[in-house]
């Protein structure tokens, strides 16, 4: 008598090797080239404001031109990264404000460098959309506090790293090669994102039934979602410091206090750096608080409350420090504070988005966050040319965080 035949089971030969680490990796990298690129004009606004005959008004016209298409664009940018495949989306954005940041080192008048800006922020407006929706379907949900804190870090080196090379080349080469190295260093990122794409799941192209399975939410019921509006608030609120310190610090730290490239470099250079490590440090501070027993919402709506008073602080240290060694501490400081809050804003909308519309979530949230890059420049421009000085503008700045608290801690659930 023989036995009945057993079935057999396939085992794999070896488990797929997961793809999140080099995928958080590049986009961190990508997050760094945005802010950059974006902040290029700030670091070359010493020599270029006087190549091109720009006062603070027109030069703050200029900086804000780029959220204009930056803001307006994100939200359809996002609606495109739930319907087709992230990476690819992204890796056309990232081409576009690359190629947009080479051709400004030709600029040679204020309306070319507006049309430029308007280029820029259409090519990096795909970006945190994008990353959003690519960190929400490739990395465990236990893993995305860390995630979220190594995309802040590429957030903080960007100015950091931008501000040291962008510096160097300002002195020896002047502010034309700002441009021309940053554009082709962020072109070259492409290269090693599209070899990623062959081998990331759901990017081949050829998956229309699981998307047709898994339809992306209708742009509709994500804005009917009255959170989303305060979270677009709260990000606009907590944006401001960040964008303010980014466009003007160079201009400020050579013009209002006399320091010279070199060291404006190394004290720019200082506070972008001291934003960076902090913000690995807040993003795990978030993680272990929900260990231990806290809503993560909870613990992210306390830390960017905290961010916004120390912002405060720190805004007010550097208008008030008198001499080069307080002045180095306020700003390094503020660095501190404004590393935390975009890990938490990012990280409260994924939370609260339903997973088919992170995407288009994230693209309303930022493009509302966009509206303090958008009237800041010009506001700061305009009281610095109508007073003559920077008080006003820090004062103003302080204003705007005091306001970023009071939503973080009261008005989001």
């Amino acid at each position: 008598m023989t036995s009945p035949p057993r079935s057999i089971t396939l085992l794999p030969m070896h488990k797929p090797k997961s793809l999140a680490v080099p995928l958080v990796l590049l986009l961190a990298i990508a997050v760094m080239l945005n802010f950059v690129d974006r902040g290029a004009i700030g670091i070359s606004a010493p020599a270029m404001t006087k190549a091109l005959g720009l006062s603070a008004t027109r030069f703050g016209l200029a900086v804000s031109a780029f959220f204009w298409t930056y803001g307006l664009t994100q939200p359809f940018i996002g609606m495109a990264a739930d319907r087709w495949p992230a990476g690819r989306v992204l890796a056309l954005s990232v081409a576009l404000w690359g190629v947009a940041t080479l051709l400004t080192g030709f600029v040679a008048s204020l309306a070319v460098l507006i049309g430029l800006r308007l280029v820029l922020g259409l090519g990096e407006a795909g970006l945190f959309p994008c990353t959003s929706k690519l960190i929400a379907a490739h990395v465990p949900p236990e893993r995305r506090g860390l995630a979220n804190a190594m995309v802040a870090v590429g957030l903080a080196l960007g100015p950091a790293l931008g501000t040291l090379a962008g510096g160097m080349l300002l002195a020896s080469h002047g502010w034309h090669w700002v441009f021309f190295v940053f554009g082709a260093v962020t072109l070259v990122w492409t290269v090693p994102w599209l070899a990623l794409l062959v081998r990331l799941p759901g990017h081949s192209g050829a998956d229309p039934a699981d998307r047709a399975a898994d339809p992306a939410m209708p742009m509709g019921q994500v804005l009917a979602q009255r959170t989303l509006w305060i979270m677009g608030a709260a990000h606009a609120l907590a944006n401001y410091g960040f964008f303010f310190v980014a466009a003007w610090l160079p201009l400020y730290l050579v013009k209002s206090r006399g320091l010279s490239i070199p060291t404006m470099t190394l004290f720019a250079t200082a506070t972008f750096a001291a934003q960076a490590v902090a913000s690995l440090g807040w993003g795990q501070l978030a993680d272990a608080l929900v260990r231990r027993g806290m809503p993560a919402s909870l613990a992210q709506r306390r830390l960017a409350t905290l961010a916004q008073l120390g912002s405060i602080a720190g805004v007010a240290g550097i208008a008030l420090a008198n001499g080069p060694g307080p002045l180095l501490a306020a700003l390094v400081g503020t660095g501190v504070f404004l590393g935390c809050l975009p890990t938490m804003v990012y990280a409260l909308g994924q939370g609260y988005a339903a997973p088919r519309g992170v995407a288009a979530w994230i693209g309303v949230q930022t493009a509302i966050g966009s509206l303090s890059g958008i009237i800041g420049p010009v506001v700061t421009g305009m009281i610095v040319d109508a007073t003559g000085s920077f008080s006003g503008a820090f004062a103003f700045a302080g204003l705007v965080s005091a306001a970023g608290a009071a939503v973080f801690a009261f008005a989001l659930p």
